[in-house]
């Protein structure tokens, strides 16, 4: 081993050493929550706080504890890093089982060396499956009894939707169609590429979600930020940090809404049929700031990033800045907690648990940048009116042990045919599945 990677290796070391003594919150991951969090003066450091929970996995016969009224089971095990989940019409199960795609210009320096460390220790970085599984429960009772890789050779895929026969799948670097027939198990045709997306040698926020628009003309698709707030300057930010509007027909696109640093979850609110995200927002200013949220999505909404945070609040370590742009920044509809990484979203419709009917189910896969963490479970906020109405609630928690390791990670929220809420575990490699307990 070179000396000078030696001193690499003892340096980065020390800095986390360091980080892991950063800042420490002052309120109440509470206080963080709902329509009007508390926003406090940021934290200058010279080191970011970094306090995760080292990924472990699950130890045998035990799992993630469900709210009271409620039971989970392990709907399909032995998965590789499942992070995204689409249920189809009959009932079958996909699961997007990938994790970032090589990225060499993200990971240079010393600080991009402690973040591949850090992503590592949080159970990310691996190689990635890129694969889509299909679980399949035949005789209903909760359990997925078929398990077949769906779709491989894809790239980093992430989000799925389907319209009519034919599969959208969005892969890191371009949205991909498949002919898909009801009651397939596998798909072993070419993809057709029918957008390409950002994503080069950096490819920050590499997930790419996908939904249909209610009449099947239109795709809606995120594409997060390549950065935490533009440090590798604004020319690497293009046509990223938004939600894309594609028309299928005309092969039209164009930003449906920007300044949004990482959208991942979607979907329709079923009351008014407003589009909702689920947004990551800025690290590195202190573990009371800044709250991750979620957002009705206006047609040519500007959200803030990377000038502002959570309506007009600067970020002086922008530069230049861009007040015309900030002073139309829109504040967020709910915020979801400080860097609780929340990334599922996905509205209650069914009837099987009425008490979550039309709310919304958040699958938060935890903190990295705060101390106390933060996430780490699955929360159900509830709405009247087409609005959120009410503080979060604990739907499935019990993913950090005692030690403070992450047995799992919740990530992609969906609910099920029956009404079950399904959650995939990217430490785990766990579908779960939570119902009524009688």
């Amino acid at each position: 081993m070179s000396m000078s990677l030696k001193f690499s290796i003892l340096a980065i070391a020390g800095l986390l050493c360091l980080t892991g003594c950063g800042h420490k919150a002052n309120l109440p991951i509470d206080a963080s929550y709902g329509s009007n969090p508390v926003l406090p003066a940021p934290q200058k450091n010279l080191l970011p706080t970094v306090h995760i929970a080292p990924a472990k996995g699950w130890p045998a016969n035990t799992m993630p504890v469900a709210a009271s009224g409620l039971k989970v089971q392990k709907f399909a095990g032995g998965l590789i890093h499942p992070r995204w989940l689409y249920v189809l019409p009959n009932g079958d199960v996909l699961v997007a089982e990938t994790d970032a795609p090589p990225k060499p210009e993200d990971s240079k320096g010393i600080k991009g060396k402690i973040m591949t460390l850090v992503m590592k220790r949080a159970g990310s970085s691996h190689p990635s499956a890129n694969q889509i599984s299909l679980l399949r429960d035949t005789n209903g009772d909760g359990v997925a009894d078929q398990h077949t890789v769906f779709l491989k050779n894809l790239n980093s895929p992430f989000g799925m939707t389907l319209i009519g026969n034919t599969l959208y799948v969005a892969n890191t670097d371009a949205v991909v169609s498949f002919p898909y027939q009801p009651g397939a198990t596998s798909i072993n045709t070419t993809g057709t590429k029918v957008l390409n997306l950002p994503a080069g040698p950096i490819n920050h926020h590499w997930t790419k979600n996908v939904i249909a628009s209610a009449d099947g003309s239109k795709l809606y698709i995120t594409v997060g930020s390549n950065s935490n707030a533009a440090e590798k300057g604004l020319d690497n930010e293009q046509d990223r940090a938004r939600i894309l509007e594609f028309d299928i027909a005309s092969g039209k696109v164009r930003p449906f809404a920007t300044g949004l640093r990482n959208p991942n979850g979607m979907d329709w609110q079923p009351q008014t049929g407003a589009l909702w995200t689920a947004v990551n927002e800025r690290d590195e200013i202190g573990s009371d700031l800044v709250p991750d949220y979620m957002t009705s999505v206006k047609d040519g909404g500007f959200y803030g990033w990377p000038y502002s945070y959570y309506g007009q609040h600067v970020d002086a370590r922008v530069k230049p800045q861009n007040p015309e742009l900030v002073a139309r920044a829109l504040k967020p509809d709910y915020a979801l907690g400080n860097h609780t990484a929340s990334l599922g979203l996905s509205f209650y419709q069914a009837d099987l648990m009425p008490q979550y009917k039309n709310g919304v189910l958040i699958g938060q896969h935890g903190s990295w940048n705060r101390k106390p963490r933060s996430g780490y479970k699955v929360v159900f906020v509830p709405f009247q009116n087409g609005q959120p109405a009410g503080k979060p609630q604990d739907v499935l928690s019990g993913f950090v042990n005692a030690k403070g390791d992450a047995m799992g990670r919740p990530v992609g929220v969906v609910v099920d045919k029956a009404g079950a809420i399904l959650v995939a575990d990217d430490v785990g490699d766990v579908v779960w599945r939570v119902s009524p307990a009688s």
